[in-house]
Order: C-alpha cells, then structure tokens, then sequence
C-alpha cells in the first residue's frame, strides 16, 4: 500500500468561510461566492443551473443519451473489483440500478478466484442512509489484521472528503457498540493492534494545518475517550498534513508517521516497540511502498545514494529502529520509457505495475538466495491498462484487471510463472469493428514529443470535430480505458461521440508520471507552461493531420484537468470551440486560501510570495478572462458539497464572464462532494449534458 498524498479521498478543510489569513477579498466583486451555503450566491447557482438545464435538458437527445448512460453504467454486467484482499476473504462494493449507493459485501477468496464468488452483505449503503436519515457515500474500510475480525468503516454524508468512522464487526454484519467512533471529519486512522488506533483528526483548536489536516497523531485505546488519546508525533502547522500507517506481516506489525512537509515531500519516521520516533534514511521526495520481508520498500523521486529516479529500493526496517546504517538496495530500475506505477507487497512476492509508453504490465518480483530480484512479467493482454487491483497477503496471487478503450475489462487472477486466468469478462457494451484507436506522438514547443490515443471511426475523410481530455498533473498518469466508464472523463460521453463519428482523444501531457517523476517535474511550479503547450501541440497535431479542425476541437478536464481547459480557453480561444471544466481550480491568486489549497503549493507554487506569482499570474484563468475577446462557451460543473477543490473557483469563473458578457452552461450538483455527483444517476445526467452540449457547440447548432 502506497503512503502518499494523493488526490485520492483526503484532500481538505471544512466548508464555508475562506480560511483564516486569508487574503482581504474586497477588491473582488464576485467574493460572496465564496460562501459555499451563501444566500446569495445559492441564489445564483439556482438561477445558472436553471438556465443551462432549460437548454441543454431540453436539446435533442438528451432524454435518450441519459437513459442509455444510466444503463451503461448501472448495467449489472459489471466486474466485482476486489477491494481489498484480506486473509481469505475478497471485499467489494456493488452498485447497481438497485443499489445507487452501493452493497459493500464479502466473499471467500477461493470463490472468488474461481470466478464464482459467494458474497454476503455487510453494509447496504441506501438501506442505511434511509434508516439513519443521511446521504451516506462510501468511503472505504481498514480492517485489522491479521484476524481482520474488525474494521474501521468510513461513511461520507453527501460525498465529501469530511466522512466518519466507525468500528465494524466483520463476522456479525454490525456496527460496533461503544466501538471506535469519530464524527465528521478529515481524519485519518490505522490499527496500532487489537484494542487501540493510531489517530489523526479535528482535535479541536491548533490540532489542524494550514491545509486543513490534522496537525497531530495520536494513539487512542479502546474504552477511552477520544479526548484521553496520547499524542505520538505532530507536524507544523505550515505542513499539509500528518498521516499514520500500519504494515502488518503475521504477527509484526511496522508503524510509520509520515509528516507531509508539502504534497510532494514527506519525513517518513518509524515508531519502535517502546513508542519512539527513529527517522526514515529515505529522502522526503521518496514515496514509500509496502513492506515484505521486513523490509521497506520505496521509489524514488530523484537520485539517491547511486539509484536513478524511478527506481524502487529497499532496506532493513529492523536496522533502522536498532540505530545502525541500513544497507539500501536497488530492487528494480524502470526503462527509458517506463515508469512506475503500483507497488503491492504479497506473499513473498512483490507486484509492480509499470507503463511503458502509456501502455501497463505487471510484473511479479522474487528474491533469489544471492538477494537479488528476479522479475517474471505476467502475460497480459499487450497494448492495454493494466489495473492492479489487490495482493493476497496469504498466497502468491494478484488480481488485475485489463482494459482498453475498445476493450472491455476482464479480471485476472495472476501467479508468478503460471498463465493468467481470467476470473469475469465483460461482454462488449457497442460494435467496436466500427471504431479503431491508434497511438501518435505530437511535438510541443519545446520539442517534446507528446503521447495521445484517438479513437474514431476508420477510413474517415476530412476533418471531424474531436474532444481532448487532459489532466496534467500531480503524477497522475491518464492511461486508456474502456468507453463506457469513467464518470470522471465524463462517462458514456466518449462513446456516443466516437459512435456519431467524431474524434476522441486522450492526451497524455507532462505534469501526469506516464513517463516518471521527470515527466511530472517538468511541469511543475514555474514550468506549467509546458503542460498547456503540450495540449495545444496535441490540437495542432489533429489539426495538421486532417483529423479535425479549428475551432471544431473541445477540451476536457476536471480538478487539476480544469485548471488546464481554463488556461486553454483563455491563451488560445480562437483553437477550441468547446471547453468542458469539471470542478475546476481557476482563481489561481486565492487557491491557496480556499479549503485544500494550501496543500497544492508544492505543485503550484505560492501565489502570495511575489516571486512565485510573477509565474502564476501568466496563466491563472480567472484574472485572464478579458473583456473583447469571443471566447468559446463552457460547460462548468463542480458540486456543492465539495471540500477539495471549493465551488467558488467554478462560481466566480461563470460570474465574470457573465459580468463579461459571454455565454456559459453551469451545473452545480448539491451533493457528490469532488466527484460532482453522489451516483451513477448525477454521472448519467452530466454524461448527456456534456453530449448534447458538444452537439451544440461543435455540431453546426445556431448560438445565442
């Protein structure tokens, strides 16, 4: 299990009011709309969400791109990815038509490997929230191990990343009485054994950082009050966050504190058997793995001690915690055109997914007598996305799933030496002989030759419209997945837009680790620029090649993905004819004052240090719009309740360019926190939003 800080499911602080310190806001006309319950500025959103629904719900196709996007993804043919392996148990959430918010059920891993799993219920998560009058979305679960008779269940009222946790009771199906309980918040947790948890959470006042994370990780034992847990290690206030975990190997368990300085650099410390903290050697741009052996496993982010970057090393945890210099071994090397990507420790066996050129493996890594690491592939489709799902602790068995854009996913169940065997396949969800995907490279300004994958029908003549989807950032690599999922790529949308005969890409530009830690840094802070040169390369690419055309090409993005499209619609407006901004950073001089974005200046820079806003200033889009300048109409969404990236930055985009003057669609779910949607039902509404809305904008339809 990777310990890093991600855009996964914990990034901020709490909603409302802008963070103390803020920065004064009076020059800003559109500074209510910070507000995220304001009256005010709901009253706004009410009125925007009107008016594109009137249009955009009302166009042709709608009803229909709706009800086929909701089958799509609701379809009960569907893999069980295993969420976690655990002993001799698989654990899943399932949703369907008749589970919106999905089934979190077990099953044994001998069913479930032979491709016929016999599940039990744990938690309905729509009975429960209709039982308990709450909007529960799931959160995940850490259960104990090794007896993994309880686990630590994280339940989110309304899909934000503020969730609370509760103890439950595998073999029972029950929420713990008196058991472990934290309210609403950003916490974290990891097992310190049968009756205690390492903690970190709104603690009360000075327990948070500048980010909004807890500042302090404490030990809290069972039948003790929250408030009588005993501090074990704290963090700045100036730092993003503090963050426990628990590696656990038969009865040894390896605890370790990693204090996040910023996003991208961590002082990783060990507890010892007596409580004491015994630093890492690793460098804090090292990002630790997963523990086999008692040994701890890391890649690397830069050079260190003779290793390149990318590689995965490793070293003795029990040197470190009796105080001698560990002996740091190199246990694998990436290509020139690999990067890695996944580390899962099993039994005996060491996972690796890797991409090479955008394309995944997987490979299984042994230790020969000598100590050195063997590596044996596993023989997975080539040409694919490679997912690794799970690692049993018990067996030398991994579960991956492949797909590609035209490829539906199969689960494997993967043994080192032994051909895959394929545990569920999809049938295929539409006539992929009617569409063909091919790899090109564009050439960026700088002369970087930039990946991207286009899917559209075969043989065609002349310029089509095309919709790019990008996201560029924090080393999140964008590797090519069946057309049908996604919600976060706008789900079905792809699809139906190939099936008419237009062009899809997905643009793998730096700033994501498709190529490793250098492809991400060379986007970074002051090197931005380079991530929206490479999209522009992309679109001038298709455009020289005949494939589409000016101002017949979208852009899409959302998060870190909207950032880009903004800076897009802003630097080129005259290239693109659409533009689809999905919960969007765009007021790049108030970011860091907003929820979680203190926690980003390690990606960003800071905007109140001079110094780095001379750079962020060049490109932030909300004090780019300008008044003169036709700018192609977007489509905004983002959500209420989302506690990543504030509304605000959406709601303050489409009320300037209102003040503007120029057109906009905006949708602002109540619910589905930084997912824009609670369900699969809001992901099948935006998905024939987004469809109708490129029809519209691309497809000839007259403007307003």
């Amino acid at each position: 299990m990777t310990l890093r800080l991600t855009l996964s499911s914990a990034l901020i602080c709490a909603l409302a009011a802008p963070l103390a310190g803020a920065a004064p806001l009076a020059a800003d006309p559109n500074a209510y709309l910070e507000a995220v319950e304001g009256a005010a500025a709901l009253a706004k959103v009410r009125r925007w969400n009107a008016a594109a629904d009137a249009v955009l719900e009302k166009a042709p196709g709608f009803a229909a791109y709706r009800e086929r996007a909701l089958a799509l993804l609701q379809d009960d043919a569907q893999i069980a990815t295993p969420d976690r392996v655990i002993g001799d148990k698989v654990l899943n959430l399932w949703r369907d038509k008749a589970h919106v918010r999905g089934v979190w059920r077990v099953a044994s891993l001998a069913s479930f490997a032979a491709g016929k799993p016999e599940w039990r219920t744990l938690i309905d998560l729509d009975a429960l929230g209709r039982a308990e009058g709450r909007s529960w979305v799931w959160g995940g679960a850490d259960c104990r191990a090794p007896d993994y008779a309880r686990c630590i269940v994280t339940l989110s009222d309304g899909g934000g990343d503020a969730a609370v946790r509760r103890e439950f009771d595998l073999a029972s199906g029950t929420f713990v009485a008196d058991g472990f309980v934290l309210p609403a918040a950003k916490s974290d947790t990891a097992w310190a054994g049968p009756d205690a948890l390492y903690v970190t959470t709104d603690f009360g006042p000075g327990s948070l950082t500048s980010s909004g994370y807890g500042r302090i990780v404490k030990l809290w034992r069972r039948g003790t009050p929250l408030s009588a847990a005993v501090t074990v290690a704290e963090a700045e206030t100036s730092d993003v966050s503090i963050r426990p975990h628990v590696f656990v190997e038969g009865e040894a368990r390896w605890p370790v504190i990693a204090r996040g300085i910023d996003f991208y650099r961590s002082e990783v410390s060990h507890v010892a058997p007596d409580g004491r903290l015994v630093r890492s050697p690793l460098p804090v741009d090292a990002e630790v793995e997963d523990v086999l052996g008692g040994h701890l496993f890391a890649t690397l982010a830069s050079p260190w001690q003779g290793h390149p970057t990318g590689a995965i090393v490793e070293y003795a945890i029990a040197d470190v915690l009796a105080g001698r210099t560990p002996v740091v071994r190199a246990v694998m090397v990436p290509g020139p055109s690999q990067a890695i990507e996944q580390v899962a420790a099993g039994k005996a066996v060491l996972w690796v997914k890797l991409l090479d050129d955008v394309s995944g493996r997987l490979v299984a890594l042994r230790r020969g007598a000598d100590g050195a690491w063997a590596q044996q592939a596993a023989a997975l489709p080539a040409n694919t996305t490679v997912h690794l799902d799970a690692a049993a602790g018990g067996e030398e068995l991994a579960f991956a799933t492949v797909e590609g854009m035209l490829t539906p996913p199969t689960l494997y169940a993967v043994r080192p030496g032994a051909a895959p065997v394929a545990v569920q396949a999809l049938p295929a969800r539409f006539d992929a002989s009617k569409m063909e995907v091919t790899q090109r490279f564009a050439t960026s300004k700088d002369g970087t030759k930039v990946p991207y994958f286009l899917v559209r029908k075969p043989g065609g003549t002349g310029p089509v419209p095309a919709l790019i989807h990008a996201y560029g950032g924090f080393r999140l690599a964008q590797t090519p997945t069946y057309l049908t999922g996604q919600p976060y790529r706008s789900g079905p949308a792809a699809l139906f837009w190939v099936e008419e005969g237009n062009a899809y890409v997905l643009a793998n530009i730096r700033g994501g680790g498709e190529y490793g830690p250098a492809w991400h840094q060379a986007a970074l802070r002051e090197k931005r620029q380079n991530a929206y040169d490479d999209f522009h390369a992309v679109a001038e690419d298709l455009i020289a090649a005949g494939i589409s055309a000016k101002g017949k090409i979208a852009a899409s993005g959302r998060s870190n993905g909207g950032l880009l499209v903004g800076v897009l619609m802003t630097q080129r407006p005259d290239l693109y004819g659409a533009i689809i901004m999905g919960s969007p950073l765009v007021d790049m001089k108030r970011y860091s004052h907003l929820l979680a974005g203190a926690s980003w200046m390690g990606e960003y820079g800071d905007p109140d240090k001079p110094e780095d806003w001379a750079f962020i200033e060049r490109y932030s889009p909300y004090q780019k719009l300008a008044a003169g300048v036709r700018y192609p109409r977007p489509f905004i969404y983002t959500s209420t309740k989302d506690d990543r990236v504030h509304p605000g930055h959406a709601r303050k985009f489409a009320a300037k360019l209102e003040q503007l003057g120029d057109g906009f669609y905006y949708s602002e779910a109540i619910e589905g926190g930084h997912a824009a949607g609670a369900d699969r039902l809001e992901d099948a509404r935006r998905a024939a939003m987004v469809t109708v809305y490129l029809n519209r904008e691309l497809g000839g339809a007259a403007r307003d």
